[in-house]
């Protein structure tokens, strides 16, 4: 099977990179699906995860936002945040949960709904990948 490079990097850091014989996105208009010898293509990403099949398993990366582009030499993913489930504080992530799940509750004076459905998002997305057991 082709294989094609993929690199995932974020403003902080390069978070990830590798060999990939199938990379599994959720691009904004949906997920897709990318393999050696794809069409070139930007998009960008929704906050979720990126799965990663190689020779050795599937690697799966929390990904909070960014893009993705599509390269007949590689794919790279500029995301705004990204985490390996090894790097993810579960205890944090859960707090992270609890917090923006008060907030919506509560909806005080200064409540931002658009930002507190992110940051639930955001942790429940950190907290699936950091209990995924089909991971390596």
């Amino acid at each position: 099977m082709n294989k094609m490079p993929i690199e995932i990097v974020t403003p902080e850091r390069k978070v990830y990179a590798n060999e990939a014989n199938l990379i599994i996105a959720r691009g904004g208009d949906g997920d897709l699906g990318i393999m050696a010898g794809h069409t070139p293509l930007v998009t960008t990403l929704k906050i979720s995860t990126l799965r990663v099949k190689t020779d050795q398993g599937e690697d799966v990366i929390s990904v909070a936002g960014g893009f993705l582009e599509v390269k007949p030499e590689k794919v790279s993913v500029l995301a705004e945040a990204a985490e390996l489930p090894e790097e993810i504080d579960v205890d944090r992530a859960t707090r992270a949960k609890e917090r923006a799940e008060r907030r919506l509750a509560d909806r005080g004076e200064s409540f931002d709904q658009v930002r507190a459905e992110i940051a639930l998002e955001r942790a429940i997305n950190r907290l699936r990948v950091a209990t995924n057991k089909n991971h390596r």
